[in-house]
């Protein structure tokens, strides 16, 4: 197998840029992909290794959670991996590059940082005309002048909308930034913060707390089992994030320490089983019961978790 084009390997005595190996990484993609590379590879296509990008990525978000750095560097090289192995097919398609990617998003960046990079940075990475930047600085909705921010943010999606009319395609609606592969708890908090952005708000929590008690009663009046159950329950379960989002919690994260809070007890409450040498389904519910609140007792507080 020809492997000359593909650079060395870092040793203790060669210190390689991240430019450097990133392009050593890029050749090896790309000689797998090449005759006499990997079959497997050679076969992937966009839509075929899709879900290793979203499997890649929750793993990489538990290595967060956890603090293990280790595992953290490990699974950001495995994100990267979906990222170059998705640009190089991109790039034998004829589609777009890797460094299309990296411009593209350097260039979003500054944009919607004018405050950070200046206003005629962020303009030259907007790439707009003088024409556009005149506009820009004129802009105004119901008599008010927009900040520099929501100026950007209407500009690029009218940019969006040209591209898509361009294609043949309908012009996206504010949602349609909202990924359907994000777990339906992430797609509800998106989805909300966007329509709140347009204007679509409750007055104050307790707003929301009363139509998620109006929810719960719709709920209730339904069949079991019934769709209408299910859509309700939806609705109960949307209104919550909402909830949330209003008391400045992020949904996502407080239903993980939920989680994580319950595997804990479960996980004691295994133990009082083993000790006694059965399983814990060989209980009935009363002593589990009393079980989960003895596990419950020996919880520690957050503060004290952390130290």
């Amino acid at each position: 197998m020809d492997n000359t084009h593909i650079p060395p390997s870092n040793d203790s005595t060669t210190a390689l840029s991240a430019g450097e190996c990133l392009e050593r990484f890029i050749a090896t993609i790309a000689r797998l992909r090449a005759p006499g590379g990997c079959p497997w590879d050679a076969e992937q296509t966009h839509a075929s290794i899709a879900r290793n990008m979203i499997e890649e990525a929750h793993e990489a978000v538990d290595a967060i959670h956890t603090g293990d750095v280790v595992a953290l560097r490990e699974e950001l090289g495995d994100v990267l991996l979906q990222v170059v192995f998705q640009a190089q097919m991109a790039t034998e398609a004829e589609e777009f590059t890797l460094a299309e990617v990296i411009d593209g998003i350097n260039d979003k960046i500054i944009r919607r940082h004018p405050h950070v990079f200046g206003d005629e940075a962020a303009f030259a990475a907007a790439h707009f005309s003088p024409e556009r930047i005149e506009q820009i600085s004129k802009a105004q909705t119901a008599g008010q002048v927009l900040d520099l921010w929501d100026q950007m943010k209407l500009m690029e999606k009218e940019e969006k909308a040209a591209r898509s009319i361009a294609r043949g395609l309908p012009a996206p609606g504010l949602l349609d930034s909202v990924p359907h592969s994000l777990s339906a708890l992430m797609q509800a908090q998106d989805i909300s913060r966007k329509a709140v952005a347009a204007g679509f708000e409750w007055e104050d929590t307790q707003a929301v707390l009363k139509q998620l008690e109006q929810e719960i009663e719709e709920f209730r009046a339904e069949a079991t089992g019934s769709f209408q159950a299910i859509e309700e329950f939806g609705d109960i379960l949307f209104t919550l994030v909402n909830v949330a989002r209003k008391e400045g919690i992020d949904a996502e994260t407080a239903l993980n320490v939920a989680c994580d809070k319950f595997r804990r007890r479960w996980a004691i409450m295994e133990q009082y089983a083993r000790d006694e040498g059965n399983s814990i389904e060989s209980y009935p519910v009363e002593q589990q019961e009393a079980w989960w609140q003895a596990a419950k007792s020996q919880e520690v507080e957050p503060s004290d978790r952390r130290k």
